[in-house]
């Protein structure tokens, strides 16, 4: 029996996820995660592909894990698992700042983000703030779980770079969420993860006892070092208090990391944040509690060691990117 065909989505032979025709009832993604390392899941079919002004974009529908967003061959969320990955984002910095008002979210273009804030009963105004309007779009019509927080009226949604619009906006928010792809060179968000970007238009938008909190990719304990270590360490440079986190996301294929950070203390017992969440949420939270958040933080000694130690800071000219290129590296 010959080899079986291997057909790229749109096109690029090097582009750097791939569906793989096994027979004619079965077809696998595969997603490169190294250079030696690949993860593939079995799909029922392609819903959108295309390539919009910044990223590759694909909608798949998968076996195991539902509807999965994916940009310029990495795995933003899989229906079946996404919770976990949002709810790690979002609740934990408006569960210790003492009363969220307004959120501004970078990127989140799927709308699960603005979903998991809007759960907040003292939440006013959700901007969300997203580069590819095509992203948004699709996302809007096939993720049906987000359609009410899409049509939520304290959700703002603006298509914009969110450096441009954190610029020009003249207000500042109690919490910033940076919900963006993963640093891939050429890419089109790296820059947002730089010192400059956080010390000279992030931090003067948030109010004085606002918090940030940042997605910072994967943080297994062979992956660690791609880019995890190093956000934590830049955001360091900007902010006086720094919490890292982890957990594992299984459409990920590995633990994932977040950082909130402020200049007020983030301090706030397991108990506490049980019963702000019982008071604060609308409804029920899937993954998230107190005990679980504080042990969140607790690293295992590679990991721990390897944030203790880093010694890199994302700039401009210096920053630091997981395995695959964006868009500009294909054109």
């Amino acid at each position: 029996m010959g080899e079986a065909p291997v057909f790229y989505i749109n096109g690029f032979s090097k582009f750097e996820h791939q569906i793989q025709q096994q027979n004619h009832d079965s077809s696998w993604y595969e997603e490169i995660i190294d250079e030696d390392l690949k993860w593939s899941f079995k799909l029922n079919s392609v819903l959108h592909k295309a390539i919009s002004e910044y990223q590759d974009i694909t909608l798949l529908d998968t076996k195991r894990f539902g509807k999965a967003l994916v940009l310029d061959g990495k795995m933003q969320s899989a229906e079946t698992d996404e919770f976990i990955y949002h709810e790690c984002l979002i609740h934990p910095s408006l569960l210790c700042h003492p009363n969220p008002k307004t959120v501004f979210i970078m990127g989140g273009g799927e709308g699960s983000a603005a979903r998991e804030a809007l759960k907040h009963k003292s939440i006013d105004r959700v901007v969300m703030c997203d580069i590819d309007k095509e992203v948004v779009d699709f996302c809007k019509k096939y993720l049906i779980a987000n359609r009410e927080a899409f049509s939520n009226k304290k959700l703002d949604l603006v298509i914009n770079d969110a450096k441009a619009e954190l610029v020009k906006r003249k207000e500042r928010f109690d919490i910033i969420v940076g919900d963006l792809a993963d640093p891939l060179e050429d890419g089109p968000c790296y820059q947002l993860y730089t010192k400059s970007f956080y010390e000279n238009t992030l931090k003067p938008k948030l109010n004085d006892n606002g918090i940030f909190v940042t997605q910072a990719g994967p943080a297994g304990i062979f992956t660690h070092k791609e880019v995890f270590t190093s956000i934590y360490n830049t955001i360091k440079q900007v902010f006086k208090y720094v919490i890292a986190y982890t957990t594992h996301v299984p459409s990920f294929a590995d633990t994932w990391g977040w950082v909130m950070a402020s200049d007020q203390p983030l301090s706030i017992c397991a108990e506490e944040m049980d019963r702000r969440i019982a008071e604060r949420i609308d409804g029920e939270l899937l993954y998230l509690n107190g005990a679980w958040f504080h042990s969140s933080t607790t690293m295992n000694k590679t990991v721990y060691q390897s944030l203790q130690n880093e010694s890199h800071v994302y700039t401009e000219e210096n920053a630091r990117f997981i395995p695959g290129h964006g868009v500009a590296f294909r054109l």
